[in-house]
């Protein structure tokens, strides 16, 4: 059987993500030609995990692309990808938001960022506990960083075929999105990003409140 064109799974991704949710295409390991082929079909948002495919794409795809960086962002790598990014999802800790700071108050910038909460019972996922997201949003020096501007949360649920836990995981971080936004730690209005859900439970997450959900495989096909 041929494989179904890009064209028509990407209608399909769409069709199933409503207004107003952002839909990231995952674009780890795929190629500048497979990218251009999306961009040609009107998207605009694509999610890097590696510093180093990051700067390879992006001098040579067009200018008006959003790259999320969505993987574990080292602090060394902060000074090749800050020029480059629309939205860095994994901030976990406070020298990682430091080190935004410091790079992009040297190109005269704005970075924005997400604050990555650890919601799997998995430990090979990153974040802060609920109690450090609070502690972050209370206590880390923000009035000192005016180059990072926090928009929201990020978080990955457990990869299991439990979909009750999922779900369960996901009105979990959007209760904190919630407790974090009202708890007026940001600008109102500036706080309106939550990003959760993947191929398997963008579902899930789009019921439980996500905003941006980060799918690969649906809409690129199988590498």
């Amino acid at each position: 059987m041929a494989a179904q064109p890009l064209a028509e799974r990407y209608a399909a991704v769409k069709a199933g993500i409503p207004a107003g949710v952002t839909l990231v295409a995952v674009s780890k390991t795929r190629s500048v030609e497979e990218i251009k082929a999306l961009y040609d079909l009107g998207h605009r948002h694509f999610g890097e995990n590696y510093p180093q495919e990051l700067r390879a794409k992006a001098p040579v795809l067009p200018d008006d692309i959003h790259w999320h960086f969505i993987g574990h962002l080292q602090r060394s790598n902060v000074k090749h990808v800050v020029p480059l990014v629309h939205l860095i999802h994994g901030v976990e800790d406070q020298r990682l938001a430091e080190e935004v700071q410091k790079r992009s108050a040297a190109l005269g910038r704005t970075t924005d960022i997400l604050l990555q909460v650890h919601i799997a019972r998995e430990e090979t996922k990153h974040g802060l506990s609920p109690d450090e997201l609070r502690e972050a949003a209370r206590a880390w020096p923000w009035a000192a960083w005016p180059n990072v501007r926090v928009r929201g949360l990020m978080g990955m649920a457990t990869n299991t075929d439990d979909r009750a836990q999922v779900r369960r995981e996901f009105e979990g971080l959007r209760r904190s999105f919630d407790e974090v936004a009202a708890s007026g730690a940001f600008p109102s209005g500036g706080f309106d990003v939550l990003s959760m859900g993947m191929s398997g439970d963008a579902d899930l997450a789009i019921a439980a409140g996500s905003t941006l959900v980060r799918i690969g495989t649906a809409v690129f096909g199988a590498r």
